[in-house]
């Protein structure tokens, strides 16, 4: 069974600010790091391990360019780095996409100027989650795919499991734009789309549990249930982006666009069926034997 004492220490705010931190970027700065789940995969999970190496690839593509200087102006913005320039180009911009998509936001010429630096901006939803903002930021991210995304792919099978990664990063960038759809700051990342395969992790296996290491145990391993750990973090981002609403929510919230988590998860969660159908995968299960398990 799964210790009481435990649960409630969880569901404590106290425990909250410490696992999940109080001014969380990507996923969030964790304190609470998963290392691995009680599902395993029947195959090589081929496409998430390309998206993986795809997003270092870029992010040391970023190192590289982030030593050369430059100095330029695109609309209001003082471009000082050859990596400012590259976001800008293609990080995720609100207003510039819907402009691009035909929904005339009445753009000011400053706003026109950074939006007619993009390249493409009807595809930054796509370019922009392969972006990162810091190690920190891509290890969080990485280290969460690697544990959710092989399990998920191996249900629904290669091809529809890149398909469905692109898609709720897709839905996870038009939520967060609805919200902020005057913005023309850049969002990057592909922290939504993996909140989309958490919501499709917790459908497809809701009974698995999650070994995390916590550093105030002196990083002893605990097991906890998959559905409690991720649906206590889908709780947080609902607070934080309801919370923020009214203010500048990126801003305000130091850098964490919430309401891509919290699109990008809905969607995961209310299409794994379609992507699964007609494809076996084995339900979450319970790990008989072990301490703190269901």
């Amino acid at each position: 069974m799964f210790p009481i004492s435990i649960a409630f220490t969880i569901l404590s705010p106290a425990f909250a600010r410490f696992v999940y931190g109080s001014r969380p970027g990507g996923l969030g700065r964790k304190r609470m790091i998963p290392i691995a789940d009680s599902e395993r995969s029947r195959k090589f999970p081929y496409v998430n391990v390309a998206i993986i190496v795809i997003n270092f690839a870029v992010f040391f593509y970023e190192l590289s360019v982030s030593q050369h200087s430059l100095r330029t102006v695109i609309g209001n913005v003082r471009i000082t780095s050859e990596l400012d320039q590259f976001i800008f180009h293609w990080g995720n911009i609100p207003a510039c996409t819907f402009d691009a998509l035909g929904w005339d936001r009445h753009l000011a010429g400053a706003q026109m100027r950074e939006c007619g630096a993009q390249p493409h901006p009807a595809w930054t939803w796509f370019s922009a989650m392969f972006m990162h903002g810091g190690w920190l930021h891509i290890l969080g991210n990485m280290l969460f795919l690697w544990i959710f995304g092989d399990n998920v792919e191996d249900a629904m099978g290669h091809v529809r499991y890149a398909v469905f990664y692109l898609l709720v990063g897709a839905l996870a960038a038009l939520t967060h734009g609805l919200v902020n759809a005057n913005d023309v700051t850049p969002a990057i990342g592909a922290s939504g789309a993996i909140a989309g395969i958490m919501g499709a992790y917790i459908v497809l296996y809701p009974r698995a549990t999650v070994s995390v290491l916590i550093p105030i145990f002196f990083f002893i391993p605990f097991r906890l249930p998959a559905f409690l750990l991720i649906g206590f973090w889908f709780v947080l981002q609902v607070f934080s982006g309801v919370s923020a609403l009214g203010v500048n929510a990126v801003g305000a919230s130091g850098g964490v666009a919430y309401f891509a988590h919290i699109g990008g998860f809905i969607a995961g969660a209310a299409l794994v069926s379609i992507f699964g159908l007609g494809r076996a995968h084995r339900p979450g299960r319970a790990v008989a034997g072990r301490s703190g398990s269901w």
